[in-house]
């Protein structure tokens, strides 16, 4: 059965480049379209899409009132497609994950991107992806398990080496788990944090702006030739993949991508690995496929601490399922239990959690 899709777009010729794209796919249907976020209300029940894609500015009702409609009354995945700005507009453009969308893909554009093989390719991958992904109405607390993996029973308390720093891998729904995530770290966290977002190029710096208004600690690109400074939470930079050099600086590296991605979760976990050994902490939270699993892994043989984020509580349980088969997570926690986690690390509570 085909994927339906209702396409909520007011510019006519991003609306005719998405219908193109999308039905060049024999397993995509477009159902329908709509120029407001009123129609499209107008228009759900009607069509029953699988997948809702939407633009943020229109005219009566804009992307953020519909999603918030759409969530309440007709829960679905939505995936935002809009220009990617460096401007306070890239906030909003967050926002509508806080009210309850999936994901945020980039406008087609005529001779750039809509003829693009790579970039159709990717579109029709994320509504693919969306159409099998769970919906929270709410960002909801779920029971905290403490669910410790068999290989970790090979580490001990006495083994345990107080962490020095921790490095993060997301994918899609990566941007609701980290606001989750970081906005728990204390004004006085002791450690430096690295994080590898996979986001399309022109969504990083509105990324770092939406999550910057609820985290206690500066967020900012990795540099290079920087140290990682506690206290600091770096991101790597779009495009290009992020390591740390032999006196443990941030290098960027234009090497190819690694699993179709750049930069790789699996690429920086393993250069923090190989640098800070058993003082690492590394956290593989939601995406789909697998990129970080043999990142984790380095960590964790490196005698460093590892967690992924659990099934119930990720969009998609692709990434951090991978490390768990791989035997790499010694810990999978719910998003909202990661943050304290790391906190009873520091107390040096390894195995009381």
């Amino acid at each position: 059965m085909n994927i339906k899709v209702l396409l909520v777009e007011d510019s006519q010729i991003a609306l005719v480049l998405l219908k193109r794209i999308l039905n060049s796919s024999p397993e995509i249907d477009v159902v329908g379209e709509a120029h407001t976020g009123l129609e499209a209300l107008q228009l759900i029940p009607k069509v029953q899409p699988d997948v809702i894609c939407t633009d943020l500015h229109m005219p009566h009702m804009n992307g953020l009132e519909l999603t918030t409609e759409v969530m309440t009354l007709y829960p679905r995945p939505i995936l935002v497609i809009s220009v990617s700005v460096q401007t306070d507009d890239s906030r909003n453009i967050f926002q509508l994950l806080d009210a309850g969308a999936v994901d945020i893909f980039p406008k087609p554009t005529l001779g750039l991107l809509a003829d693009d093989e790579v970039f159709r390719n990717e579109l029709i991958n994320k509504i693919k992806i969306l159409s099998g992904v769970k919906v929270f109405r709410k960002r909801r607390k779920l029971p905290t398990q403490n669910l410790l993996v068999e290989n970790l029973a090979a580490f001990s308390s006495q083994s345990f080496t107080r962490p020095k720093v921790v490095v993060i891998g997301a994918s899609t729904g990566g941007p609701q788990a980290l606001k989750e995530l970081l906005s728990k770290l204390p004004l006085d966290f002791p450690l430096p944090v690295i994080c590898i977002q996979h986001i399309y190029v022109g969504f990083l710096q509105g990324l770092l702006d939406w999550l910057a208004v609820g985290c206690r600690l500066p967020i900012q690109i990795a540099q290079p030739g920087d140290l990682p400074k506690p206290g600091r939470i770096y991101f790597a930079p779009e495009q290009q993949h992020l390591e740390l050099d032999a006196r443990g600086r941030f290098i960027y590296s234009d090497s190819p991508p690694v699993a179709g991605h750049r930069p790789s979760v699996t690429m920086t976990f393993t250069s923090v690995a190989k640098f800070y050994g058993q003082a690492c902490v590394g956290i593989l939270l939601t995406g789909m496929g697998r990129d970080g699993a043999e990142g984790m892994q380095a960590i964790a043989q490196a005698g460093g601490f590892t967690i992924a984020q659990d099934e119930a509580s990720s969009i998609v349980f692709g990434m951090p399922k991978a490390a768990v088969e791989l035997g790499a997570a010694q810990q999978v926690l719910p998003i909202h239990a990661i943050a304290p986690r790391l906190l009873s690390l520091l107390q040096n509570n390894f195995l009381d959690f």
